[in-house]
C-alpha cells in the first residue's frame, strides 16, 4: 500500500509539473474565447474547415478542429487531419540548406553558378538571394489559381530552365520580390549536393528527428480521404472541389500537409533553437537588406516583424484549396498556426491574430486589467465624469473643463461600445503605451494611453480613424 500511496504521488507531482497536452496553460475560458472566434471567422469567410495549434509556454496548450473537413459525405474536422500548408513549406527549405551549411557543404554567400551555372546571372546571385527573395527570378506562380499549365506534372529542372533563364526582374539584392522560382532551384540545389530526393532530406533531417509523423510530400501524393479535402468558392458562389497542382510545381516550394500539432513542434524547435546550431537560426531569422540600405521585413523563408513591441517569425502558406498562417513569438514561447481548406481567402491569417490576441490576454494580466480600467474611463468620460486619482497631473491640466464638455458631446450620443480591443502596445518615455480601436456601428475611434509605472494614466486621448 505504501509502494501504492509513493506511485500514486509521484504520478500526481509529475502531472503537476508536466501537464498533458497543455492542460492548464490555456484556461477554460480562454479555449471557449478561442472556439467561438474561429467559429464566427468560418461562417464568416465561408471556409468550411479550419484546424489550430496553440503554443504557450513552449509546450502546444491547444490543438482543435472546426467544421466540415469534407462536404460529400460530410466528415467533421479533427485535430488528427493534415491540411497542405503551402509556403510555409518555405522555412524547411532553408533549414535544410542550412544544415548543409553547417556542414560545409554550401555557403549562403556561394554564387549560384556553383551548381547551375547555365541559369540567369548565375554568377551575380548567391545562396542567400535566393532563399532571401531578392535574386530577381520571376516567380512561376503569382496566380491565386491553378492555370491549365500546371495541372499537368513538371520537373523542377523544367520550372528553372524556363523561369531560371529569363531576365530578371530586376539587379540581384536590389529589391524584394516574392518568387516561387527560388525555392524550387534551393530544393534542386539540396539534391545536388546530398545526391538523394529532397524530400528524402527534408525527412530524415528534420521531419524524424522532431517527431513530426503526420508531415508528408503532399506535392508527390495527394491528401486521403481521412485528411481534409480541397475547396473552392467562384466570387463566393457555394464551395467546389479545388484542382490539384500537378505534381512537381510545389517542390521545395510549397509541397508539405501536416497536421498543426506537427506544425507546432516546428515551431517549438524554433522557440528553443533545437535543430539548427545557434548560428544557423541567427540567419534564417536575420532581415535581409537591400543594397539601398531599406530592410525587406524577410530573413530565409520567413517573414519578421515587431509586433505589439514582440519579436515575431511569420509566414503565410497556398495552393490550391488551401490557406494557412503561422506565427512564432519565440521570445514570449507563444506560437499560433491555423489551416484552412478553401483557397483565396486570409480566414487563417484573421483566425491567427484573433487566437494571439486571446493567448496575449491570458498571459499578460496587466493587458487584460488595463482594458478593463480604459472601458471604466470612456463611460465616466460620456457622462463627463471622470476618477481624477487615477490621472497625473499632467492628464488632469489636459482633462480642462471644456475638454470634459467635449469628450460628452463627442462621446455621449454613440451609447454602448460594440467592440473596445487592444490594437498595439509598447514602451515609450519610461511609460507603458496602449493603442485601443473603439467601434460603434457607425465609426470607430481610436484610443491612445500611456501608463506610468506607478499605474497612474498619463495620456488618454481619443480620436476618429480616418
Amino acid at each position: 500500500m505504501r509502494h501504492a500511496r509513493l506511485v500514486s504521488f509521484l504520478l500526481f507531482l509529475f502531472c503537476a509539473i508536466f501537464p498533458s497536452h497543455g492542460e492548464s496553460l490555456i484556461s477554460a475560458e480562454t479555449k471557449g474565447k478561442i472556439d467561438k472566434a474561429v467559429a464566427d471567422l468560418l461562417a464568416s469567410s465561408g471556409a468550411p474547415s479550419a484546424s489550430i495549434a496553440v503554443v504557450t509556454e513552449g509546450r502546444l496548450a491547444y490543438a482543435q478542429a472546426y467544421g466540415a473537413a469534407r462536404l460529400d459525405p460530410r466528415r467533421e474536422a479533427t485535430p488528427a487531419m493534415r491540411y497542405r500548408i503551402g509556403s510555409i513549406s518555405k522555412q524547411f527549405t532553408a533549414a535544410c540548406v542550412l544544415l548543409l551549411a553547417e556542414e560545409g557543404k554550401i555557403s549562403l554567400d556561394d554564387e549560384l553558378a556553383r551548381w547551375f551555372p547555365e541559369l540567369t546571372r548565375a554568377r551575380d546571385i548567391t545562396v542567400r538571394q535566393l532563399l532571401s527573395m531578392t535574386s530577381g527570378y520571376q516567380d512561376f506562380w503569382p496566380q491565386d489559381y491553378v492555370m491549365p499549365m500546371m495541372l499537368k506534372p513538371v520537373q523542377p529542372q523544367d520550372i528553372s530552365a524556363r523561369w531560371g533563364q529569363m531576365a530578371l526582374n530586376f539587379d540581384p539584392g536590389s529589391k524584394w520580390q516574392y518568387s516561387n522560382t527560388n525555392y524550387v532551384i534551393a530544393g534542386m540545389i539540396v539534391e545536388k549536393i546530398t545526391g538523394v530526393p529532397f524530400f528524402q532530406f527534408l525527412q530524415k533531417r528534420i521531419l524524424t528527428p522532431l517527431q513530426m509523423t503526420s508531415a508528408i510530400n503532399a506535392d508527390a501524393t495527394p491528401l486521403g480521404p481521412e485528411d481534409a479535402q480541397r475547396y473552392l468558392r467562384y466570387a463566393g458562389g457555394p464551395l467546389r472541389v479545388a484542382p490539384k497542382e500537378g505534381r512537381g510545381w510545389m517542390f521545395g516550394a510549397g509541397e508539405l500537409a501536416m497536421t498543426a500539432s506537427d506544425l507546432a513542434k516546428w515551431n517549438i524547435s524554433l522557440m528553443n533553437e533545437s535543430l539548427l546550431r545557434p548560428e544557423s537560426y541567427r540567419e534564417l531569422e536575420k532581415e535581409i537588406r537591400l543594397t539601398s540600405g531599406v530592410g525587406t521585413g524577410y530573413g530565409l523563408g520567413v517573414g519578421l516583424s515587431l509586433t505589439n513591441s514582440r519579436r515575431r517569425i511569420s509566414h503565410g502558406g497556398e495552393v490550391s484549396g488551401f490557406t494557412a498562417a503561422n506565427e512564432v513569438y519565440p521570445d514570449d514561447k507563444v506560437a499560433v498556426a491555423v489551416f484552412t481548406n478553401m483557397d483565396a481567402t486570409n480566414a487563417s491569417q484573421q483566425m491567427a491574430a484573433k487566437v494571439e490576441e486571446l493567448v496575449f490576454g491570458q498571459t499578460d494580466p496587466a493587458e487584460a486589467t488595463a482594458l478593463a480600467e480604459m472601458k471604466k474611463v470612456f463611460a465616466s468620460l460620456q457622462k463627463k465624469k471622470l476618477d481624477r486619482s487615477l490621472f497625473t497631473a499632467n492628464a488632469n491640466a489636459y482633462f480642462s473643463e471644456q475638454a470634459m464638455a467635449d469628450f460628452k458631446t463627442a462621446l455621449g450620443p454613440l451609447g454602448t461600445p460594440k467592440s473596445f480591443e487592444q490594437s498595439a502596445q509598447g514602451l515609450r518615455g519610461g511609460m507603458s503605451f496602449r493603442r485601443y480601436d473603439i467601434k460603434f456601428p457607425a465609426k470607430t475611434l481610436r484610443l491612445t494611453t500611456y501608463i506610468m509605472p506607478n499605474g497612474k494614466i498619463e495620456q488618454y486621448q481619443i480620436a476618429p480613424t480616418e
